[in-house]
């Protein structure tokens, strides 16, 4: 067999392991947090052995970090693929319809995102349990590039008139996240509260999608002036 050919089948089953690897450890961090996950049970749940897992990742700190990144991965690719035209063309930041548009696409990707994904929100709330300690021991090793512009990006749109007020740009782009979050995982709670409510129908998740679509865009834009005649 070709050398090249064996150095791709390695490339492959190793790129196989990682990945069951980081799929257990989500699952461990999201049902036990970082501190009360286990190694033992993510070498276990991965089908690979600990000294693997140490191999690929150094301790469970890194393991951690691997997990979190991919996460970052995926949300930094929604959000380039929800501000991509804003970043490509300034000009929306002052155009109040597209803005509006964008705003609309970026709440409502969000939303999607989060509902396909329960064990990052569980993971996001074990931190805030925990008062953000794990992720600040890492954030260093995560890329921050954008939010300079992005603060740039919504500077202008507030200069336009667009934006309603200047408060930090990047809590307002966190906003759409943060509320659907929040709303996702109340809803065993509201279940409860409401056991009449089909909440967790298609019908039921399109709506709350829209209604949160609503709110984070009312809260961000400006009212639009009253037109005089």
């Amino acid at each position: 067999m070709p050398e090249a050919r064996i150095a791709r089948g390695r490339t492959r089953d190793a790129e196989a392991a990682r990945t069951a690897i980081l799929n257990a450890a989500e699952e461990a961090f999201a049902e036990h947090g970082f501190d009360g996950a286990r190694v033992d049970a993510i070498a276990a749940g991965s089908s690979y052995n600990k000294s693997l897992i140490f191999q690929y990742f150094g301790d469970k700190l890194g393991l951690y970090t691997e997990v979190i990144k991919r996460a970052q991965r995926e949300t930094s690719e929604l959000r380039a693929r929800g501000f991509a035209a804003l970043l490509e063309d300034d000009t929306i930041a002052t155009d109040a319809r597209r803005f509006r548009a964008l705003l609309e696409t970026a709440v409502r990707g969000s939303f999607d995102y989060l509902l396909e994904r329960p064990r990052l929100s569980r993971i996001l709330l074990w931190e805030m349990a925990a008062g953000w300690q794990t992720l600040t021991r890492i954030s260093p090793q995560f890329p921050k590039e954008h939010i300079e512009r992005f603060e740039r990006l919504f500077d202008r749109a507030q200069k336009a008139g667009l934006v309603r007020s200047g408060f930090l740009p990047l809590a307002q782009l966190s906003l759409p996240l943060q509320i659907c979050q929040s709303y996702l995982a109340y809803l065993p709670w509201f279940r409860v509260l409401l056991p009449g409510e089909d909440l967790s129908s298609p019908e039921a998740l399109a709506s709350a999608r829209e209604y949160f679509v609503a709110l984070v865009v009312a809260g961000i834009m400006a009212d639009a002036p009253v037109m005089e005649f």
